[in-house]
């Protein structure tokens, strides 16, 4: 099933903790700390891939994790970073948090972190000071962020399909494209937006996309129409598929008025008409003047007529994608990338020989939720502000 939108949780690794470590060999029993570093947490991140039609495999995995980074441990050795979770997505996919877009995927290769691996904490060796020498205390590695994310994809077309219920976009996309969608004499066959290749003799091609039919109210939402009109917001072109059995003029009104209301500038696009069914009705009329449609095409699904002059006519009809959305070959796509940039923590945790030792003032639910990263026990004994509290 063609599935366009995803919720999914996304947990970035922990920080490592620093090494609480002193050089101890031979000849050298009284050697000074030498813990090393852990290592940074590992990101949740997005990338867009243009071998993946839609979210399906976001609906099976919606808790997301990135690896841990190791620990720091003696004679100096800092912990690895952690394993990034990378996810890839469609292109064409958007990044909804608290819902606003903070990210979107429009080119292959894109990229957006989604939440930022925790910072490694330091060894002990990186706090030796004049007044300190022997520091018995390293940092604990801090906790990768964690955050909700809806995900939601608009396909990418040069060209799409619109019209009423039963107008025949789905037979027109077959004619004319590789696609092989569902196709019935009955309203609402196709339920979910489907993409097909049309190729020209000289090697170029066009991605045109069904989408399913449009109803009066659909800018409001009747019959899933937001889910479905967010499809076009991406397509250069519209090619209006209009019933010729029936009133043509009042079907294209129909829906242009729930273009103009959705908004997102699909009232403003370039539209191509077509009148199918000319098997049923040889001589259609159409009287619409407006200079946003280019052309009118007069074809019949159903008997092949008008549809090769139709599809050898829309290359010249639909524009080429400006410069700026084709990045060259040799270059990185030009993109999105989202990185969270959280506020730095005011305060540290080291842990020391008998517990932990508290730096600054937390929150009690950030001291929670750092402690429980960090693994302490119940009974471990937290020093917070001068005083040392026994972990509940």
């Amino acid at each position: 099933m063609f599935s366009d939108r995803a919720q999914i949780h996304v947990v970035a690794g922990k920080g490592g903790d620093g090494g609480l470590s002193f050089r101890r060999e031979k000849f050298v029993p009284k050697g000074g700390p030498d813990g090393g570093d852990g290592g940074d947490g590992g990101d949740v991140m997005l990338v867009a891939d243009p071998a993946l039609r839609d979210l399906s495999s976001l609906q099976r995995r919606r808790w997301i994790s990135a690896g841990r980074g190791e620990n720091g441990r003696g004679a100096r050795k800092h912990g690895a970073r952690g394993a990034d979770a990378e996810l890839r997505v469609p292109v064409g996919t958007q990044v909804l948090a608290d819902g606003a877009v903070v990210a979107d995927l429009a080119h292959p290769g894109a990229r957006a972190v989604l939440a930022r691996g925790g910072r490694g904490g330091g060894g002990n060796a990186r706090f030796v000071s004049s007044t300190r020498q022997v520091p018995r205390f390293a940092e604990v590695g801090t906790p990768g962020e964690e955050r909700d994310v809806e995900l939601h994809l608009k396909l990418l077309a040069d060209a799409a399909l619109v019209g009423l219920p039963n107008a025949g976009k789905s037979s027109l996309l077959a004619r004319i494209s590789n696609a092989r969608p569902k196709v019935a004499d009955y309203p609402f066959t196709t339920l979910q937006p489907v993409l097909g290749t049309v190729e020209s003799p000289d090697g170029r091609q066009l991605v045109v996309a069904d989408v399913p039919g449009l109803i009066e109210g659909a800018s409001e939402g009747v019959g899933l129409g937001h889910e479905f009109l967010a499809h076009l917001e991406r397509a250069r072109t519209l090619v209006h598929v209009i019933d010729a059995s029936q009133p043509a003029d009042e079907q294209w009104r129909t829906i242009d008025a729930e273009l103009a209301a959705y908004g997102a500038g699909l009232a403003e696009r370039p539209q191509i008409v077509v009148l199918n069914k000319i098997d049923l009705e040889p001589e259609p009329s159409f009287g619409v003047e407006d200079e946003r449609i280019v052309a009118v095409f007069r074809v019949s699904c159903a008997t092949g007529a008008g549809i090769d002059d139709f599809r050898r006519r829309l290359f010249a009809l639909v524009p080429e994608p400006p410069a700026e959305e084709r990045p060259a070959a040799d270059e990185l796509a030009d993109f999105l990338v989202y990185r969270p940039q959280p506020r730095p923590r005011p305060w540290r945790l080291l842990r020391t020989d008998s517990g932990f030792r508290v730096l600054g003032e937390p929150s009690p639910d950030e001291l929670e939720r750092a402690l429980r990263a960090a693994g302490a026990k119940a009974g471990a004994t937290v020093e917070v502000g001068g005083e040392e509290l026994e972990l509940a």
